[in-house]
């Protein structure tokens, strides 16, 4: 062949000839590769879609969130109050709006002003309280619902947000604001939790690592007839590195319909995604587009890759003119560099470790446990050739399609291994991941097993006394209690400390003492409260003044420890007086604030739901919350959320995956099977043995995945400085239900097999 710049692009061309010539075999198998390749340039700019649709909900959020406060009314001015509520798992958040003129300010989302008792709510909150369970919800968003958030309001569709028009509100318990947005991170920039952000990097690897490795496999597709039509080329003259960038250039057409394949793909999960996410991950879908950058760095890595991926591929192979040497060999996998990638892995996750001890992932060593992590699950990827081939050659011979199936895989397993190596990375993240995070919804350390709803109620004066007879009948509610709460300072000088009045069943639900009169007054010490008040101290109740009553801390006063976690008693010390024990000193006139607490029945179906609406309906300007200590917090619950839909998202990609590269191992043997039916071998032998040699591979790479599974959950469960605990079910789902995924790609593919042993099939090329 000729040489020199116009010589190579003569190899070229002739490279992208070869990719679309051979008739209806060469397009099948350029399709595949396009296939393959398109459904991992698709996850890849999922992916690369992530930072534009948080950036997307952050701009949302600062421009719906209330803008700065001013003192005085005046016709451009709002009265405003953010309202929290829940139904089942998801947050439903909202805002209550009172106008004080005819020129103030409406949020995105809203065309015109609320009467009082009128609502929107967004479309998926609305379509919550028209479906059958939705009457239990009637009322707690205004007495009226008028109409819909329009999208410009909502971070996406599936969100669950209510605005909600009042004459309740005050300057006291509502937020006078003359607009409507506000710079920085919604939040007040508080960051995200360091054991959160861990988790969500933790998926991220898990799912980057197989969809990488997938690609990798997607652009060998067809590499046999590929080595074969090199073969034919250097019988004509060519040499070994003319028919390495003929084959490049045959990768990088399959590689390029690749990227094409994957933006249609990409474009039809833009429409489909968004409706399905969770409330709490929901987005719009116009929001979901990669940045450019990201985007550019997918369309020229992938096809760079498929170039390096195949001139790696054919270093081990010596293309002749007469034939590729390959076949005649059987070759031993050496194991050194296969376990030096995971030990260097192993070393970067444990070094935090031995560094900072327990809870060492949670400062600034998320990177190299990151970096550990990605390495030890590409370890994984690596270490499965090895492991199958020192398994197969021990396995014992049986019926005759398994022996095809042994035979097979002791010959050449690389190209059944290949197939299944990202169902095993997949699955290894996966098991972490689920591990992590069953770690920290684990009900390891979490105090009471009373379900009990907590009414704040912050109106200026209330004492909470109506409380009681507006929750009187209300489906599951067992009694009412009353807590007010004020700030004691002391008179001279020193540490501040909550002072809470109410009744002795009250002081008894969170202490555990038994004994209890009105008049008695107890000193609540949590472990690491901090400092104990002394008898005699007198405090001013309230905030500094001439009219802030002053009170005196008896001597009869007893300490004692919290048995409940409480909103207050994890937090600090703090004095819980009966109201006798107050000596007559009135803390409404204080400033104080009002919790009532509602003992709530678990044996009625939405008890929680029932107080909520409630009290919504008294007093909408009243938040509730439910502590329930079998219950996930909403956090929690959407990282749940997300680990299923990236589970989904990569059981997809493994059945696709698997479908794909059967079909290309069905194409690449269609002499020798047909051969084989020709002889007799019935079509139900021939299928068994196709599904005995995805089943062995599988079998042994999910058995390896779980141990470095349950490996890294340790690791990460340790680095983050949470309880140990395995989710023995999330593995066997998990591990069940990628072998299920695998089983049935394959079984979906077995009608193939009757057009690959026809008579045609024998036919030479």
């Amino acid at each position: 062949m000729s040489r020199g710049r116009s010589g190579r692009l003569t190899e070229l061309a002739l490279g992208v000839r070869m990719s679309v010539s051979g008739g209806r075999s060469g397009w099948a198998r350029l399709a595949l590769v396009a296939t393959g390749v398109g459904i991992g340039v698709a996850m890849l700019l999922l992916v690369a879609s992530i930072p534009t649709v948080l950036d997307a909900r952050t701009s949302t959020d600062a421009a719906r969130a209330p803008g700065t406060q001013v003192e005085a009314a005046g016709d451009d001015t709002l009265l405003v109050k953010r309202i929290s509520s829940e139904v089942g798992d998801e947050l439903v958040v909202g805002h209550l709006l009172q106008p004080e003129g005819p020129d103030a300010p409406l949020p995105p989302g809203l065309d015109r002003v609320l009467a009082p008792g009128e609502s929107v709510l967004s479309p998926a909150l609305l379509a919550l309280l028209e479906s059958p369970d939705g009457d239990v919800l009637e009322g707690r968003w205004g007495e009226r619902v008028v109409g819909t958030i329009a999208p410009e309001g909502l971070v996406g569709p599936q969100e669950l947000r209510f605005l909600v028009g009042t004459d309740a509100l005050t300057e006291v318990n509502g937020l006078r604001i003359d607009g409507w947005g506000r710079g920085g991170t919604p939040g007040g920039g508080g960051g995200a939790d360091a054991a959160v952000l861990l988790m969500a990097l933790v998926g991220l690897t898990g799912l980057l690592v197989p969809v990488l490795g997938f690609i990798a496999t997607a652009v060998r597709f067809g590499g046999e007839a590929r080595d074969r039509r090199l073969a034919a080329v250097r019988l004509v003259g060519a040499d070994v590195a003319t028919t390495r960038r003929i084959a490049a250039a045959e990768s990088l057409v399959g590689a390029l319909g690749g990227v094409v394949v994957g933006a249609a793909l990409f474009a039809l999960a833009r429409a489909v995604v968004p409706p399905l996410v969770a409330p709490s991950l929901s987005f719009h879908a116009a929001d979901l587009r990669p940045s450019p950058v990201l985007a550019l760095l997918v369309v020229l890595l992938v096809p760079a890759a498929s170039v390096l991926v195949t001139r790696s591929a054919l270093r081990g192979v010596v293309v002749e003119p007469l034939g590729v040497v390959r076949r005649g060999t059987t070759v031993r996998r050496r194991l050194w560099w296969r376990v030096a990638l995971p030990l260097v892995g192993l070393v970067l996750m444990l070094l935090p470790l031995v560094r900072e001890g327990r809870g060492g992932y949670l400062g600034g060593a998320q990177a190299p446990a990151m970096i550990g992590m990605a390495l030890l699950l590409v370890g994984v990827a690596l270490l499965l050739p090895w492991f199958v081939d020192v398994t197969v050659r021990r396995l014992r011979p049986g019926g005759l399609a398994w022996d095809l199936a042994l035979r097979r895989l002791q010959l050449e397993s690389g190209t059944a291994v290949r197939a299944v190596s990202a169902v095993v990375v997949s699955v290894a993240s996966l098991v972490a991941a689920h591990g992590l995070i069953g770690a920290d919804m684990s009900p390891a350390g979490r105090d009471g097993t009373e379900l009990v709803a907590e009414v704040m109620d912050d109106r200026p004066g209330s004492d909470g006394s109506h409380w009681a007879p507006a929750l009187a009948g209300t489906p599951g509610v067992l009694g009412v209690e009353t807590l007010t709460r004020a700030w004691g300072e002391p008179v001279a000088g020193g540490e501040s400390i909550q002072v809470a009045v109410g009744s002795c069943a009250a002081f008894t639900r969170t202490t555990g003492v038994e004994e209890c009169t009105d008049g008695d007054v107890m000193v609540v010490v949590p472990p690491g409260g901090g400092e104990t008040p002394q008898a005699g101290t007198s405090y001013l109740l309230g905030a500094p003044g001439s009219d802030a009553p002053t009170w005196t801390l008896p001597a009869t006063a007893e300490v004692v420890e919290p048995t409940t976690s409480d909103a207050y008693g994890s937090m600090a010390t703090y004095v819980h007086a009966t109201p006798a024990g107050l000596g007559g000193v009135d803390l409404t006139a204080a400033g104080a604030t009002t919790g009532v607490t509602v003992a709530l029945d678990r044996a009625v179906p939405d008890a929680a739901e029932h107080v909520r609406t409630a009290v919504s309906r008294t007093d909408p300007t009243v938040s509730v919350m439910v502590t329930d200590p079998d219950a996930d917090s909403p956090m929690l619950v959407a990282i749940r959320q997300a680990l299923l839909l990236g589970t989904m998202a990569l059981l997809v990609v493994v059945g696709a995956s698997l479908v794909v590269n059967v079909a290309e191992q069905l194409r690449e043997r269609r002499r020798p099977l047909a051969v084989l039916a020709a002889f007799g071998v019935r079509r139900r032998t021939l299928g068994l043995s196709v599904l005995y040699q995805v089943a062995v591979p599988v079998a042994l790479g999910i058995a390896l995945a779980v141990a470095v599974g349950t490996g890294l959950t340790v690791a990460l469960q340790v680095g983050s400085d949470m309880p140990l605990s395995l989710n023995v079910s999330g593995i066997a789902l998990t591990a069940g239900g990628a072998a299920a995924v695998v089983l049935l790609a394959t079984a979906a593919i077995l009608p193939l097999l009757g057009r690959v042993t026809r008579p045609a099939g024998l036919q030479g090329e």
